[in-house]
């Protein structure tokens, strides 16, 4: 096993393991494998925010006051935008690779 450094990686109720990601491998080898793969993918601040800007704000049913988030995410003003515009630039990806009636929000 290995913990790895990963911005996508939001734990999903303790932010100390924000940003964080156990991997095991079969063998020494695909675990050293796996490691190198990672080391690949870039660390995004914006990333790691938006995911703790997401889970203070499930914790709130979808509605939270800007100072409970800058006070539960621990995020200062500009952060939380960053983090905010990152979650927007990706669920605008989303529509434009698979169709806005595709997301996981129109299935049910």
């Amino acid at each position: 096993m290995a913990l790895v450094l990963d911005s996508s990686s939001i734990h999903a109720v303790d932010p100390k393991f924000d940003g964080k990601r156990l991997i095991v491998g079969c063998s020494r080898e695909h675990l050293a494998e796996l490691v190198e793969q990672d080391k690949q993918r870039p660390f995004v601040d914006a990333e790691l925010w938006a995911g703790k800007i997401y889970r203070a704000s499930e914790a709130h049913g979808g509605r939270i006051s800007p100072e409970e988030l800058a006070y539960e995410t621990g995020l200062a003003e500009g952060q939380i935008r960053l983090g905010v515009l990152w979650q927007n630039l990706g669920a605008q990806g989303w529509h434009r690779w698979f169709g806005k009636g595709d997301g996981p929000e129109s299935a049910g």
